[in-house]
């Protein structure tokens, strides 16, 4: 099958890097992928380095017609059976088949990761919310239910070629690590996390993100005096490895439609303190697979953090189930064959499964 991902996408976050993911497994599970996005050297050499073509667009504002022109192009010389947009930019850019005469069918599926303005994607054929909460929303803002189909995100990050060192981040091996990822964003709420870190002594905490608010929070560490606690690590691409040096996972976002971050903690086996934000609160289950706390809840946070890091009984409990909802549910291999099951089901559903030639793969069917 042909499938062109599109994204317009930020320098840095969750939606690129989930993008970045879902583009190389859906190759590497054997399907042909090209990618249209925006310029960025991190995302576009993973891309490339994984043996996809990429296509580098503008994405600009509705001044912007030489995307949508370009885009036109890409599909003309692709010819993808399925064109995949994240986010509303990418949905607003990508031409419906027929808006301009196509040389064959291909269907439009929109991938949705937060509650959207649904009058952007009135060129989507077909939505693939990431939550349940979320395709609740398409339907009530009138979107056919028979054209959403919830499909989680999976949880993937990289093999660990280099084990993170403490001593290089200035923490003492015997010292409980709390690590954090995310954009430097106020929905990430880590200003909420400094604040818990007060009340948890001991605990040195890695923050791994970058962000408008980086100044910001560092100032608030340095007022809370955290600073010999507190380590801003920047972007970075070996989460796993992180994960793996780390005791605890906090996520302490205030808004967080779905949030892959959870996920991961989950499939590296470490003990995760959540806040009850939109994504988390819709599959955790407190007390078994993570703590929950509320949101901006600064006591709440610092006491589960306490818990998790005293209680080794309950932080094994929280790794071995949290592992096995990873497995049921979140694994590379049932998200793609989620997609891939349902490309092939709209294509067949609209009469267009004949464009799809006798050698072209259907890997997970």
């Amino acid at each position: 099958m042909k499938i062109l991902q599109v994204m317009a996408g930020a320098d840095h976050g969750g939606a690129e890097t989930a993008f970045v993911d879902m583009c190389i497994a859906l190759a590497e599970a054997g399907e042909q992928v090209e990618v249209a996005t925006r310029a960025n050297p991190l995302r576009v050499e993973q891309l490339e380095r994984a043996g996809l073509k990429v296509h580098e667009l503008k994405f600009g504002g509705v001044a912007d017609l030489y995307t949508v022109y370009r885009l036109r192009k890409i599909i003309r010389d692709f010819k993808p059976h399925i064109v995949q947009t994240w986010m509303s930019r990418a949905a607003q850019k990508v031409p419906s088949w027929g808006d301009k005469d196509a040389q064959q069918p291909y269907l439009v599926v929109s991938r949705l990761g937060g509650y959207y303005k649904v009058k952007h994607f009135k060129n989507t054929d077909y939505f693939t919310p990431i939550t349940p909460d979320i395709g609740r929303y398409l339907v009530e803002n009138g979107v056919a239910p028979e054209r959403v189909r919830q499909i989680n995100n999976f949880a993937e990050t990289e093999d660990v070629r280099f084990p993170v060192s403490r001593e290089d981040l200035g923490t003492p091996e015997d010292a409980t690590v709390l690590l954090a990822l995310g954009r430097l964003h106020d929905a990430k709420a880590f200003d909420t996390l400094l604040k818990a870190m007060q009340n948890v002594p001991g605990a040195y905490l890695w923050i791994a993100g970058e962000g408008p608010m980086r100044d910001e929070l560092e100032a608030l560490s340095s007022e809370l005096g955290l600073n010999d606690r507190v380590r801003f690590l920047g972007w970075r691409d070996d989460r796993a490895a992180l994960f793996q040096a780390a005791d605890i996972c906090v996520f302490s976002s205030r808004y967080e439609p779905f949030g892959t971050v959870f996920v991961q903690a989950w499939a590296q086996k470490t003990p995760l303190v959540t806040t009850a934000s939109d994504g988390p609160r819709q599959y955790v289950r407190d007390g078994e697979d993570a703590l929950l706390v509320p949101i901006d809840d600064v006591g709440a946070l610092s006491a589960a953090i306490q818990r998790v890091s005293t209680d080794e009984e309950l932080a094994d409990r929280l790794v071995f189930n949290g592992y096995q909802r990873y497995l049921e549910e979140f694994t590379r291999e049932k998200t793609v064959q989620a997609y891939l099951s349902f490309f092939y089901e709209i294509l067949e559903k609209e009469g267009l499964v004949s464009i799809v030639q006798p050698g072209d793969n259907f890997a997970a069917l």
